[in-house]
């Protein structure tokens, strides 16, 4: 799950026809495979278009996936591919000022709300299209109507099309413990705070990994932390023991609490985890470079040197794909741990269910395409749960095995060398591809998969206990209004560029005590309580229509 460093990360699709499903099994029906209107595609002719994705670094030339060649062949499109792995934020405003864009744009996060919302007249409303050139978009939205309210604006217009990739477990982090270091030191696994900073002491002082360097232990370390907010594989996952539910992450602060919209960054037992950080930092019990290394030396760190582990304690998707392949055996996932032994605290965890399973936006059209019906064609294609698999995991035949009983199953990695997850990255769009994988879709799941689902049930009696009307904020199902929006919008990077800068600050010098209340008034100054209020509104209305 590679695509969440600030974010993490993040489903892959496959074909339909060409990979041996008919009209029947899936794909939707005849009219996706029919001739382009308006003589492109016709006569043996193919449509010509453009398009832009947004992938992961990992991930190899789209021209050597099988299953995109063959959605490209069976919608009767080609099309140039632009491939961007990096620097997309800083690419997006000027492509998007410019008004001249590709005719497909591609990926989770490559553009949303906002952008639909300030480039008025810049992306095409498929709200007829659908009906017309994608069957497969419109039975997702009959068979899961609420992929229809994630596609849906405010005015009815949909710009954007959605995910379902339905296998995600409820959260997408996990903490992990090397058990071997504590077995080999006579430790039991923590259970709070302070039991957490006694181990990491002796995992920085006593040769944990016994190769004979005292000083090559990294006691603790997580993912980079941005300026743009927060994200899985981070400490943020602690608030848990204060009794606060992350929602989704909570990448920018928000959570619930007893049906009341709040953000961590300005709650007292924010500051009480920042403080407890700084704590770590200061014994040297958290890696020195973790608000300056990339997420590929995280990533680096946590897989070691052949059989010896580097790491102590951390955060990740899942086992294999946090430790590669040498390591997995030696790390125990957690559950919550309390802030003190004598804490009456009720534990909780991050609540990510909705935005693992759901995403907005995936896929979005320029108001200028010529060719409107090739391009839903090819849209309409990805919606096929057949392809859907395969644009999450691979293609069929290296990646994926047809069973021959209308049931499939995701293979290991060709290289035995690969994780799993990495195999997944590297070969398809995985988590920031649009698709539909429905519940009627008969798929064995990979053994990461598996193991994360495994590895998540120290977390399964708090996340049970998540009351999705109480205590979760459901951003996925939220569309706001333009102007409420672009409040939310503004005020949200003038709280980060205050949050953040303090964040890294405090946990590396200390200094939060001091500065605690001076920095409560800054941020009521960026917009936060307006921005409190606005989503108040938004999550009380969507309770009482759908509670």
């Amino acid at each position: 799950m590679k695509k969440f460093s600030t974010l993490i990360l993040t489903a892959c699709l496959a074909l339909t026809a060409m990979a041996g499903c008919s009209s029947d099994n899936g794909s939707g029906g005849n009219e996706a495979n029919a001739p382009a209107e308006n003589g492109s595609g016709g006569g043996g002719g193919k449509a010509q278009l453009t398009a832009l994705i947004v992938k992961n670094g990992l991930t190899k030339p789209l021209k050597e996936m099988e299953w995109l060649q063959k959605v490209e062949e069976s919608a009767g499109v080609e099309i140039k591919w632009q491939e961007i792995s990096s620097d997309w934020g800083q690419k997006k405003g000027a492509l998007l000022a410019s008004g001249d864009i590709p005719d497909l744009i591609v990926g989770q996060g490559a553009v949303g709300d906002a952008d639909y919302a300030q480039f008025t007249g810049l992306f095409q409303d498929m709200t007829e299209l659908i009906p017309q050139y994608a069957p497969n978009v419109e039975k997702m939205f009959e068979e899961m109507p609420v992929t229809k309210t994630i596609s849906t604006q405010p005015d009815g217009q949909i710009y954007g099309l959605p995910k379902y990739q339905r296998f995600w477990p409820g959260s997408g982090t996990r903490q992990y413990i090397n058990k071997q270091w504590l077995d080999e030191l006579g430790l039991d696994a923590p259970t709070t705070w302070d039991e957490l900073y006694a181990v990491l002491e002796a995992f920085k002082s006593k040769d944990a990994n016994g190769n004979g360097d005292p000083n090559d232990e990294i006691p603790m370390d997580f993912a980079p932390v941005g300026t743009g907010g927060f994200g899985f594989f981070q400490p943020t996952v602690l608030l848990g023991s204060t009794g606060i539910t992350l929602s989704d992450a909570s990448f920018q602060g928000y959570f619930v609490e007893d049906g009341t919209v709040k953000n961590f960054v300005t709650d007292e037992r924010y500051k009480q985890m920042v403080a407890f950080l700084h704590k770590c930092y200061a014994a040297g019990l958290i890696n020195p470079e973790v608000f300056t290394q990339d997420y590929a030396k995280f990533q680096s760190n946590s897989r070691g040197d052949g059989t010896t582990a580097k790491v102590g304690f951390t955060f990740g998707w899942g086992a294999s794909d946090r430790f590669g392949n040498e390591l997995p055996a030696q790390y125990a996932s957690l559950p919550p741990l309390k802030v003190s032994a004598s804490s009456d605290v009720e534990l909780s965890w991050s609540y990510d269910y909705n935005h693992m399973n759901y995403a907005g936006n995936m896929i979005a059209m320029s108001a200028k395409t010529k060719d409107k019906a090739a391009a839903m064609r090819f849209i309409n294609e990805l919606y096929n749960p057949v392809v859907g698999m395969q644009v999450l995991f691979g293609s069929l035949g290296p990646n994926i095995k047809d069973n021959g009983d209308g049931s499939y199953s995701v293979l290991p990695p060709q290289d035995p060398k690969m994780d799993p997850g990495t195999w997944k990255w590297t070969s398809t769009w995985g988590d920031t591809g649009p698709m539909y994988l429905a519940d009627s879709l008969e798929l064995d799941l990979p053994v990461d998969m598996a193991e994360v689902l495994a590895e998540e049930e120290p977390l399964r009696e708090v996340l049970d206990k998540v009351d999705e009307k109480t205590d979760y904020y459901p951003g996925p199902f939220i569309k706001y209004s333009k102007d409420d929006l672009s409040a939310l919008s503004l005020n949200n990077k003038n709280l980060m560029s205050v949050a953040m800068a303090k964040f890294a600050q405090w946990v590396t010098k200390g200094g939060i005590e001091a500065e605690w209340d001076a920095y409560l008034a800054s941020c009521e100054k960026t917009g936060l309580p307006q921005n409190l209020e606005i989503m108040q509104k938004y999550y009380d209305d969507y309770q009482s229509k759908n509670n």
